[in-house]
């Protein structure tokens, strides 16, 4: 369903009877098209603390946005290098990983205040933390601080800019996660906070272009909604999807499986054989699972019989630990394999009427930092989740009219995300180069203003 009220505020009448009524204002966002595949403008690269270490410049270069780049002393000034920052910048990295003390911390300040009024329309910011040092509790304290900086930030930038904190120590490690949020890709990803540890590279060099290309990828739920559009986008970089869907769905997963070049496989993903099944399905191994698959069956506790209770923590929960240890004990994921898991903003902030589902969800949470840092030590898999928020579905559009004008505007960005958005951020998490990110539930919901 379209977002009129959206559509409204692009209007100059629209814009002026909101801004008089003090109403939400949202920018229409940019997201990736072939034909439009980077941000507009360039890339402004600033440094606060101390040196920090890391070989930045070639990792950013590799964006495909023209960089110019400068320390905060106090001030911004103006920026140097390739570009001379007399234009709107299209993304700001902010380096400050070297801050180690609050004094320190003034040089954040010092480095945006000037410049974060200036970023585009749909434009990125994103700061660059260290992890935090358990030996020195000035380090983390400072460190910790850029969360609550980060996060206010992307509630007040506007415009349909996002503010994202990256913590690292590895700036070749997290190049996929850069190229991610630096991107059109990451639309509708702000307020968070990711860990890019350290791991090996993927083995040969990267086809950023085609990156799943000789992959085969398995994806549940896919008929139709998220699962589809998560389907078409690992489809898009190259992968062969298997379209995995109850067997009522039959029609539409070989519909979707056709058009996409891939194959359909229908099963009830809770029956007790179905990672067996999957197994035998696809001798030659799986790269990467993706666990979309889900239901609601909403009502109050206080109303909800035991088989609302069951049915949802049986599809959303227990088939995907089934399924997922089926499939490692079996070896069917290879090394190098991905597996991501579908979470939510009700596991992680709570939602009246969805107990059971919210129970799902934060056990899938659960789920993936537990078993991140043992699959990627045994079978050299990693293991993350997403976690949408309000997302334009046929499902969310059969909400009644407020509660779905709530849902769209209670985030930063005062509007629904598409399945795009999620499947892209799948994507970035599927991705070769991705093996430093592990253990990360990464919210897809505009910085939702429920929850962390």
């Amino acid at each position: 369903m379209a977002d009129r009220y959206l559509s409204f505020t692009a209007t100059a009448p629209g814009r002026f009877l909101t801004a008089r009524l003090g109403l939400p204002q949202p920018a229409a966002l940019s997201r990736w098209t072939a034909e439009r595949p980077s941000l507009d403008g360039h890339l402004m690269h600033l440094r606060a603390g101390g040196p920090s270490g890391l070989d930045l410049a070639p990792v950013l270069a590799r964006t495909g946005l023209p960089t110019a780049t400068e320390a905060a002393t106090g001030s911004a000034g103006s920026a140097t290098g390739s570009t001379t920052g007399s234009t709107a910048p299209a993304a700001v990295v902010l380096d400050a990983t070297g801050v180690r003390d609050v004094d320190a911390l003034a040089e954040v300040h010092a480095a945006l205040h000037p410049v974060v009024r200036s970023v585009a329309a749909s434009g990125r910011v994103v700061v660059l933390g260290a992890p935090l040092d358990a030996r020195d509790h000035h380090q983390a304290a400072v460190q910790q601080a850029l969360e609550g900086f980060v996060r206010s930030l992307g509630k007040e930038i506007g415009r349909g800019r996002t503010v994202n904190l990256v913590r690292l120590t590895d700036a070749s490690a997290a190049e996929s996660t850069l190229r991610f949020l630096l991107s059109p890709k990451s639309a509708y990803v702000s307020g968070q906070v990711i860990g890019v540890g350290t791991a090996e590279g993927p083995d040969g060099p990267v086809d950023w272009t085609l990156p799943l290309a000789g992959r085969t990828a398995l994806v549940t739920g896919a008929a139709r909604g998220i699962g589809e559009a998560v389907a078409e986008t690992l489809a898009r970089d190259g992968a062969h999807v298997v379209v995995l869907d109850v067997p009522q769905a039959a029609e539409d997963a070989r519909r979707v499986a056709a058009r996409l070049g891939g194959s359909a496989l229908t099963l009830d993903i809770t029956a007790a054989d179905a990672g067996e099944r999957i197994a035998a399905e696809l001798p030659d191994g799986l790269d990467v699972l993706i666990h979309n698959a889900g239901i609601t069956r909403d009502r109050r506790l206080v109303n909800m019989p035991a088989e609302r209770w069951s049915s949802v923590l049986d599809v959303n929960l227990a088939s995907v630990l089934r399924t997922t240890d089926a499939l490692l004990a079996k070896g069917a994921l290879r090394t190098g394999g991905r597996i991501v898991a579908t979470a939510s903003i009700a596991g992680l902030a709570g939602n009246a009427g969805q107990t059971n589902y919210g129970a799902s969800k934060a056990g899938v949470a659960g789920l993936v930092r537990s078993l991140a840092p043992r699959a990627l030590a045994e079978h050299g898999v990693t293991v993350n989740a997403v976690a949408p928020g309000f997302i334009e579905t046929k499902m969310t559009a059969a909400v009644p009219l407020f509660i779905r004008e709530a849902g769209r505007r209670m985030n930063s960005l005062a509007q629904g995300g598409l399945p795009v958005d999620v499947a892209e951020t799948t994507a970035w998490l599927a991705h070769p180069a991705s093996g430093a990110v592990n253990g990360q539930v990464v919210r897809v919901c505009g910085q939702s203003l429920l929850g962390a």
